[in-house]
């Protein structure tokens, strides 16, 4: 049987990505007769004086043939004697880079483009970047418009020696450079005269004999359940893809996350009994005793694998609108789906240099160190051991729509040490509901008046990020025992209580403290800040002591 190699082409706009796999595809023949005719008329009214144009096998939207751009993933399946193939030519511009993100999701390889007569630019940086988050090892830099540059082997060894250089930080497995023309068709399935001075393999050749393929047969067992199989009452069959290792008939497994443990009774693919089965293999199992197990759950045999309710990870944010801390989503990974929070920005990450840069908000396109709290415990792995539980997508929870897709870096606590809840209503079932630790917020180191209006403002912001809150106006001449009674309240209904304290008084925040507990939160306020400033701040200050807890 011949191997499969899932490859992207990506690269900036009119790089040549539709033009380099079309030519490829009609160089090597791999056209229908029809397809091909089709072609030829098409390129007719092309944009070539009628030379063929062979960006019109792959850009198939009204859109892409008018502007002459890619806008959406078109995906493509061929065969050649030494390897079958799926292609995902991916969009350039910037404006698309969620599309291009979501071809890379699948992808083994990545075919960068670039344009030798602009060299490396900043969207080939962001989708080399992008590639590694995505968990590509393997690149083929395809140096682009030779022709344009007379075959200088000057400018494509400098091309090759910074693409070099800016991919220092990742852990790529292989990287191979090659000079092409995809309109001309110099080294896309045969060796150019034009290039004497390249010593390696054409494109097509290359990606025929690459190996990809780090076997996942040889990692634990795990398989991510989609669903439960309940046909009658004799059978009931758990199905899934086994995205790592094998599994026989009689050996144990356990069920995460509820540690439990079961022997496989059965094993069936498709309708057909089998006595083991492998990576790659959609399967039902039937185990030897009845176990609580639904959709989102995981078999393994693997003990390194974790769960938890909060999580550091990298995203790459892909909405039209700004991500800000606090910020309820729907988080995916591998097959469940729960609600979570954006607890906190970390930083962003400079797309030219790698370099991190403080952030308290995220615009489109932009790539992040973040942090989640969600509503339950989720369980995960390391992406490089296992990517359809070590990334994750985040899902709007108004529109439905993909907003972010990231890998997970680390807990943050883990679920299983975190303490049992009752079943009655207490506070931690109200905190988690409305996804956020309780916090009374004392503000002081001001006058009454000025806290008053912080205290506003302060809540504003907290309101527009996505947190539940609740002013205490000190307007009747209540004590000190009365706001923090008042405030421990609120703290039991799972909300964020902002108290306007007026100036610091050590005896006030010791009785408050007593009163409140744990969720007292004494925030001292610059007196020379303005009210906006001191209202960032302070909220700064309110998100990490929540990422803290």
């Amino acid at each position: 049987m011949k191997s499969l190699l899932k490859f992207i082409t990506c690269g900036s706009v009119d790089d040549g990505k539709s033009t380099l796999i079309g030519h490829m595809l009609y160089e090597a023949k791999l056209l229908f007769a029809d397809q091909e005719r089709a072609l030829e008329l098409d390129s007719r009214l092309g944009s070539r004086g009628g030379k063929i144009d062979y960006s019109l096998l792959l850009d198939g939207l009204l859109a892409e043939r008018e502007q002459g751009i890619t806008i959406d993933v078109a995906y493509r399946y061929f065969t050649t004697d030494h390897r079958s193939f799926i292609v995902a030519d991916t969009p350039g511009h910037e404006e698309y880079t969620r599309n291009m993100a979501v071809g890379a999701s699948f992808a083994d390889l990545a075919v960068i483009l670039v344009d030798a007569t602009k060299g490396i630019i900043t969207q080939t940086k962001r989708h080399t970047r992008i590639c590694a988050l995505m968990g590509i090892k393997h690149l083929v830099l395809a140096v682009n418009k030779m022709d344009l540059v007379d075959f200088d082997t000057k400018k494509f060894d400098a091309i090759k020696e910074e693409f070099a250089r800016i991919t220092t930080e990742f852990r790529f497995e292989s990287i191979e450079v090659i000079p092409v023309s995809a309109t001309e068709g110099d080294n896309i399935t045969t060796k150019s005269p034009n290039t004497p001075w390249y010593e390696g393999l054409p494109l097509l050749p290359y990606l025929e004999n690459v190996d990809v393929h780090a076997s996942d047969d040889d990692k634990p067992f795990m398989m991510p359940i989609q669903r439960v199989c309940r046909p009658d009452h004799t059978f009931r069959g758990f199905q899934g893809q086994i995205e790592a290792g094998g599994i026989a008939v009689g050996d144990e497994l356990t069920i995460l996350p509820s540690r439990e443990k079961a022997n496989v009774k059965r094993i069936l693919v498709t309708d057909q009994d089998r006595d083991s089965a492998h990576a790659g293999q959609p399967v039902t199992i039937q185990l030897d005793r009845e176990v609580d197990v639904s959709r989102g759950c995981v078999f393994t045999k693997d003990d390194q694998i974790q769960e938890a309710d909060s999580f550091s990870a990298t995203i790459l944010w892909m909405d039209d609108s700004v991500l800000t801390p606090g910020k309820n989503v729907l988080v995916k990974v591998g097959t469940k789906v729960l609600p979570g929070t954006v607890t906190a920005i970390n930083y962003k990450i400079d797309i030219n240099t790698g370099n991190t840069v403080s952030a308290d908000h995220l615009v489109k396109n932009e790539l992040a160190k973040c942090e989640f709290s969600l509503s339950d415990g989720i369980v995960f792995d390391s992406f490089d051991r296992n990517k359809s539980i070590g990334g994750f997508i985040l899902i709007d929870r108004v529109t439905n729509m993909t907003s972010a897709c990231g890998v997970i870096d680390e807990a943050l606590q883990s679920a299983d040490q975190a303490v049992r809840i009752d079943a009655e209503v207490t506070r931690e079932i109200r905190a988690q509901q409305k996804g956020q630790q309780p916090f009374t917020i004392w503000l002081t180191g001001s006058s009454a008046l000025d806290n008053a209006e912080l205290a506003k403002e302060v809540e504003k912001r907290l309101v527009a990020s996505g947190y539940h809150t609740m002013r205490i106006d000190n307007q009747s001449g209540e004590s000190v025992r009365q706001i923090a009674a008042y405030a421990a309240l609120l703290n039991d209904a799972g909300l964020l209580a902002l108290v306007p304290a007026g100036p610091a008084n050590d005896n006030d925040q010791a009785i408050a403290q007593e009163m409140i507990g744990q969720a007292f939160l004494p925030i001292e306020v610059n007196d020379s800040s303005s009210i906006e400033e001191a209202a960032k701040d302070t909220v700064k200050r309110v998100v990490k002591a929540l990422i803290q807890v």
